[in-house]
């Protein structure tokens, strides 16, 4: 098996973390783009027999989103560091 040349590692990582980041932002998106639908539409959903603004479930998607945005944050940092190296034992813990 070859190996890689280190600038090729390094494309590969930007590429994969560029679309990740990009993901999150698009997540963070719809979620503000449903609250703001729902919020001039008067969207509400039934829950459990009581009715639940649209806003509320865009709140928790844009919520999400930054989460993940956050957590895409953490892993940038984990996969420029010197020291990491593809694995499979990572994979199966």
């Amino acid at each position: 098996m070859k190996k890689q040349n280190q600038s090729t590692i390094l494309k590969q990582k930007a590429l994969t973390l560029t679309i990740l980041f990009g993901s999150s932002l698009f997540i963070i998106f719809l979620g503000m783009f449903f609250c703001a639908f729902s919020f001039f539409n008067n969207i509400s959903f039934k829950v459990l027999n009581s009715q639940i603004p649209g806003v509320i479930f865009g709140l928790l998607v844009m919520y999400l989103g930054i989460r993940y945005y956050l957590s895409v944050g953490r892993l940038k940092e984990e996969v420029y560091k010197s020291t990491s190296e593809f694995s499979w034992n990572n994979l199966f813990k």
